[in-house]
């Protein structure tokens, strides 16, 4: 992309880089009360089926992948025009999400700034080795990455270590407010779940979260994988790289059926806000159908997005993704050729 378009695009996107006190309040009203009430019918209703409660927690963890996008645009001072109101609603709903404010809003910050830079990876983002890396990888290391990109670890067994232990500690060189954050965020968990558990019985307590836990952390991560690992997706050495190219090339754009799109706060507009995430996520759809040069974008679809459970390394040369049978396919007509060759 030109400097003529960057400025365009810049220009076209700005008007809607400003959040509205009225929308941000609907949008509490209309997440965080419902995901009370459904919470509250779920419990209620274990005297009746567990199948019932199930059902409940399922729309309840849909509610609480929104209330994580509200607490995301409060780490970008997105969804209030103030500050102090950001951290503290940030806060509030990190409690929520099990995520605390101040330490993933840095960790995020490095991630929309070095995004599908393959210079600047290892910090905010999923682990991804490159086939040259994964090739002069170690036994140890190739296993670990393996094991790291199963579908099972990452999108199960991933979430729960990553929410529930990985979250409840500081960064190395966090300064003083950062751990203060986190340890008032953990404390607020805890006392939360103390004071659920000793009411309701803990029993009644778990059989409601648990639930609600597993299925939104699967889903938050899942949603975070394909934004970036999809096919015709953007990765580029430092010296080539591009942020406007990062964000409307390297990330997807996710479409979700309405009622989808809805409960994940209009995320799958990723490369909109990639592009700039000072826009609220309210105003993400928007700005995608008011701007052509954002139309024309990689799209995927609910059904084309499962075919990226299968992309493990990027092949540096060819410049995508691709999966470990895949690699292997490469090196064996390689091997072959080079054989060729010699004879």
């Amino acid at each position: 992309m030109n400097i003529k378009n960057l400025k365009q695009l810049k220009t076209a996107v700005a008007p809607f880089e400003k959040s509205t006190v009225k929308a941000s309040v609907w949008q509490l009203a209309n997440t965080i009360v419902p995901f009370i009430l459904l919470w509250f019918i779920a419990y209620k209703s274990l005297s009746i089926s567990y199948m019932l409660t199930l059902v409940f927690s399922i729309v309840a963890a849909g509610f609480l992948v929104r209330i994580f996008i509200i607490f995301h645009d409060c780490c970008h001072f997105s969804f209030f025009k103030n500050r102090k109101a950001n951290k503290i609603l940030g806060t509030i709903t990190g409690i929520l999400t099990l995520f605390p404010y101040s330490k993933w809003q840095h960790s995020h910050s490095i991630h929309h700034a070095t995004s599908s830079n393959l210079d600047k990876r290892g910090v905010g983002d999923l682990w991804m080795m490159t086939i040259e890396e994964y090739e002069n990888a170690s036994l140890m290391l190739k296993i670990k990455y393996r094991l790291y990109r199963n579908p099972f670890i990452m999108f199960i067994l991933g979430p729960i270590y990553e929410f529930l232990f990985a979250n409840r500690f500081n960064r190395k060189g966090a300064k003083s407010k950062e751990r203060l954050n986190t340890y008032v965020t953990n404390i607020s968990i805890v006392l939360l779940a103390v004071l659920l558990g000793t009411t309701l019985g803990w029993s009644s307590f778990f059989l409601v979260q648990l639930p609600i836990f597993l299925i939104s952390g699967s889903v938050g991560v899942w949603l975070f994988y394909v934004q970036h690992t999809f096919e015709d997706t953007y990765f580029e050495e430092n010296k080539n790289w591009d942020y406007v190219k990062a964000a409307v090339e390297g990330s997807s754009f996710y479409h979700l059926p309405k009622w989808m799109q809805w409960l994940t706060g209009n995320i799958g507009y990723h490369h909109v806000h990639h592009l700039s995430p000072r826009v609220p996520n309210y105003n993400l759809e928007q700005v995608h159908k008011q701007t052509e040069p954002l139309q024309n974008v990689p799209t995927i679809t609910l059904a084309s997005s499962l075919r990226s459970l299968k992309f493990r390394l990027w092949d540096e040369k060819d410049k995508k993704f691709i999966s470990f049978y895949e690699w292997k396919k490469q090196k064996k007509a390689l091997s072959v050729s080079a054989r060729s060759e010699m004879q």
